[in-house]
Order: structure tokens, then sequence, then C-alpha cells
């Protein structure tokens, strides 16, 4: 039996192992390429409605899914007919802001979710098949938004007045408009990695999965090291590293943005240094790119850069391995040999 166990293990070792080291992408892809718009991507679409609707009048409404929109009063129809007269981002929400001839205020509050996209078409255009999910109806355009997949995460709510929309707000800080001492108390209400905290919208506004990846490989920190273990040199570090990861690709997207409305958002870019990555040679030291793998997400890193080496154990593939899981990118680089 114990023969048995052993070639069992072995096969699926050398299994897995295959497929770690031939293929390009997460088991996951699918779900992971529409990774949802964080603080840069919002800031792009921003920038790009600005352009387009601010001043403009909000002819007409389309609903091409009802399970799209998630308040029932005020109506959605009563946003028709009124002004756009603000834009702004409410974590990683995006909130128009309309007033009519009397001065009341609504707000339309879009919510891209995972795979939810916009785009600016021609005016009177119509709603694109099933991934069409609203159109919004201007003298100069027709601003669409999509959904891709079966699943419908994408939401529309409507409120009334800056009280009701703050509501919607998860509260967490904003990295421009904090200092690092305000920075790091956030952080470290609660003991959790760097990773979770980044990423809780509670905690900090705007930063998901991939910006998350890029600010800790700049900061040469570990994903896993918990908030209450950071010396202040660390802190420092990661609250430069948070604020100049982030400056870097919201100027890199606006300018894009002032050129063209962003009909190509993704989490996985060319020129990021981790995120999306495995595999291939971090920028800084050439060492491959690792992967932490759990539910629909994954964390990248250099362990080189960030863990002194150390390789972080995957949920599924250490508890396959169980001892035989390599601590070092030597021991991983003699397994695939094996």
């Amino acid at each position: 039996m114990a023969c048995i166990r052993k070639k069992i293990k072995r096969l699926l070792r050398q299994l897995q192992f295959h497929a770690w080291k031939h293929t390009c992408f997460p088991k996951n892809f699918c779900t992971l390429f529409f990774a949802m718009p964080e603080l840069p991507d919002i800031t792009a679409y921003i920038t790009a409605l600005e352009a387009r609707i601010l001043g403009q009048k909000l002819e007409r409404i389309h609903l091409g899914s009802v399970f799209l929109l998630r308040t029932v009063a005020p109506p959605l129809e009563s946003a028709e007919g009124r002004t756009v007269t603000a834009l702004k981002r409410i974590g990683k929400r995006i909130a128009i802001g309309l007033q009519n001839e009397s001065g009341g205020n609504l707000w339309l509050v879009l919510h891209l979710m995972i795979a939810g996209r916009l785009h600016w078409k021609a005016p009177q255009s119509k709603l694109p098949g099933k991934a069409g999910l609203a159109a919004f109806d201007f003298p100069n355009g027709t601003l669409i938004l999509t959904e891709a997949g079966s699943k419908r995460r994408a939401s529309l709510h409507v409120f009334e007045g800056e009280a009701a929309l703050e509501a919607i707000n998860p509260g967490g800080i904003e990295v421009f408009s904090t200092d690092l001492e305000g920075f790091r108390t956030a952080l470290t209400r609660e003991n959790r990695t760097l990773k979770r905290a980044l990423t809780d919208p509670r905690i900090v506004s705007g930063i998901g999965n991939a910006y998350s990846d890029e600010i800790l490989h700049t900061a040469q920190l570990s994903p896993i090291t918990q908030t209450h273990k950071l010396t202040p040199e660390q802190w420092q570090r990661l609250f430069t590293a948070t604020r100049e990861t982030l400056t870097e690709w919201i100027n890199r997207f606006n300018a894009e943005a002032k050129k063209s409305f962003p009909e190509k958002v993704t989490a996985f870019r060319p020129e990021m240094a981790v995120h999306g990555k495995f595999n291939q040679p971090c920028p800084r030291c050439g060492n491959p790119v690792q992967r932490i793998q759990y539910a629909d997400n994954e964390t990248n890193y250099c362990p080189t850069c960030q863990t002194g080496g150390k390789l972080l154990a995957d949920r599924g593939l250490s508890r396959l391995l169980g001892s035989d899981w390599p601590r070092t990118l030597d021991e991983l680089e003699a397994l695939k040999r094996k």
C-alpha cells in the first residue's frame, strides 16, 4: 500500500509540475483576465468621461438587464433630462452627478465589478447582444456598459443627494489624501497580511489584486508579512511604493484616456513587473516570478526580491506535495528536472 501511495504521489507531482512549467496562463485564466478595474483604471475612465459628458444632458437610459439596477427609489427614469455636473470615484465605483433645472441632485453609481467595461459609441447606438447591460444616450454619443461572461455582477445605483451617495463608500483611506502615519494607522487596526490589508476596500480605497502585487514588489516586501510586524523603515518603503506605483499608472492611463476612450482595460499589462508574470524574469533580479493561487485570484511575487529567496506555499500544491514542497528556487528547479 505504501508503495502504491508513493507512485500516485510521484505521478501527481510530475503532472502538476509539467503543467506549472509549460503553461503561460493560470488555471483560472478566464476569470482572471477580466480582473476588476482598480484606482488607475477608474481614474482613466473618469478622465475620458469628463471630456465627453460633463455639461451634457442625459437624454435617455436603456437597460439591457433588469438585474443591473440595485435601487428602487429614486426611479431610474428621473435621471433622464438632467445635466451631468460632476464625476467622481468612490472606491472602485464611478459616480455621475446630475442636476435638473430646479437644482435637484441625483447620482448614478456604476460598479463594474470583474467583467464590466465602459464603451463610448456614436449617438443613439444600440446595446450589443447579451453583453450589453445599459446604454446612456447623450447628444454627442452613447455610453455603453457591457459585462463579459454569464455572471451578472456589475451594478447601477441611483441616489439622491451627497449623504445617500456616501452611504455606499466602503470607508478605505485615500492614499493621496493621507500621510504616512494615517496610512500606518489604517493598515494596523487589524493584524493582517500586507496583501489582504492593501486589497480590503474598508482599509485602503481603490487597490486590488493587480496593483497590490506591483506595490509590494516595488517596496520589496513579502505579501504575507503581517502588518503588525513591519519596521518603521518598511512602513516608509510601503507608503512611498504605494504612492509612486499608483501615480505612475494613473499618469500613464490618463495620458492614453486623453487621446482615446479606454477600450482595453485589463489587469495584465506588459509593462507590469510581477502581476500576471508567473515564471517570467523579475525585471529587478532576473529570477522567475512565482505565484500563490487561491479561489479566483492569485498573488504574484519575486522570491529573491521580496521573501529572501523563500517560496511561499501554494495552498493546492503544498497540500499535494507535503514535505516535498520546495522551499527555495534552487529546490524548485531541481524538482522540475526530476
